[in-house]
């Protein structure tokens, strides 16, 4: 598709967006979701198959995911391109971008706010973690911790908290 203009940003646009398609990156860099079914299911958002299917055609027509067709009643495989990868630092200014200026929960904020004090260093990381997932690419320092593993205990130590913390008494009107 050719673009409508040279500009970077609206090149960028183009290829990423759509909110769905960012909601789609996100669960496959963040959730490790590479199945239709589990995008579809695990989404929080709730897209639709239609939309689901047809945005996952875009990126991989966009050159953000391949698909490897496993064959009859078999499931397919998405995986991320390096281009695909290169949407971290996008994902995590977006993520700071909404933690400052729209509500947010604790338990799916605090991934955003990990990227925003991790910055490039994480970011990079993580980047690392998944060119070794997706295309093969052995991480340069095998004994670094994996940037999945600290944004995964992140978010299971804030669900753990709401899980513990006492429900909020109701508010009394007319006091």
């Amino acid at each position: 598709m050719e673009p409508r203009s040279g500009c970077a940003i609206n090149a960028a646009v183009e290829a990423l967006g759509d909110r769905w398609s960012l909601i789609v990156l996100r669960d496959v860099i963040f959730g490790n979701r590479r199945h239709f079914r589990e995008l579809l299911t695990l989404n929080d958002e709730g897209i639709a198959s239609n939309i689901l299917s047809s945005r996952l055609k875009a990126l991989v027509a966009g050159g953000l995911l391949t698909h490897e067709d496993a064959g009859r009643g078999r499931r397919g495989t998405y995986s991320l391109t390096e281009a695909g990868i290169e949407t971290v630092p996008v994902m995590a200014a977006l993520g700071t971008w909404g933690l400052a200026h729209r509500p947010t929960s604790h338990e799916l904020g605090v991934r955003a706010k990990l990227l925003e004090e991790g910055g490039p260093e994480l970011w990079n990381d993580l980047m690392d973690e998944l060119r070794e997932l997706h295309l093969g690419v052995p991480r340069p320092d095998p004994g670094r911790p994996r940037a999945s593993d600290l944004l995964r205990a992140a978010y299971e130590r804030a669900v753990a908290e709401k899980e513990e913390a006492p429900e909020p008494s109701p508010r009394v009107r007319g006091r």
